[in-house]
């Protein structure tokens, strides 16, 4: 009886600390250390270390008592819809910069679309950390 409960207990899974939200958290808010917990217990797609969500802003409203999936968060928002931004293109020694506005909201590494001001052209570009959007054809971001 004794080696079935030892061997009953070897192969059991092992419980992780998943990641909850503390309290309701609106979209588009950035997460902070007071924001998150960890509770003993293995949430199927939650988040498993707190770094991994502290200053990361949320996609989606987060309900207290609820896990926290990667999925639900991104980086911080660097541009807005509608915002005036930089396209930058960059091509061998080539650098354009002109006016654009951005079509979508994004944080730095996104793809986002913008309108290009001067010549109405739509086009899919990178958000760059400094908030510039980063096209070009070398990169398979023109549309």
């Amino acid at each position: 009886m004794r080696a079935l409960a030892v061997m009953l207990l070897l192969t059991a899974p092992a419980l992780a600390d998943s990641m909850i939200a503390t309290r309701t958290i609106k979209a588009k808010s950035v997460i902070s250390a007071e924001d998150v917990a960890l509770v003993a217990a293995a949430i199927p797609g939650a988040l498993t270390e707190t770094d991994q969500a502290v200053g990361k802003e949320t996609r989606v409203t987060l309900y207290a008592g609820r896990a926290i999936r990667a999925e639900d968060l991104g980086a911080p928002t660097l541009v807005d819809r509608n915002q005036n931004v930089i396209l930058l293109f960059q091509s061998k020694g080539l650098t354009i910069r002109v006016e654009g506005r951005a079509l979508d909201r994004g944080g730095a590494g996104d793809p986002i679309r913008a309108m290009n001001m001067t010549s109405r052209q739509t086009v899919t570009g990178i958000v760059a950390p400094d908030g510039t959007i980063r096209v070009g054809a070398s990169q398979g971001m023109s549309e």
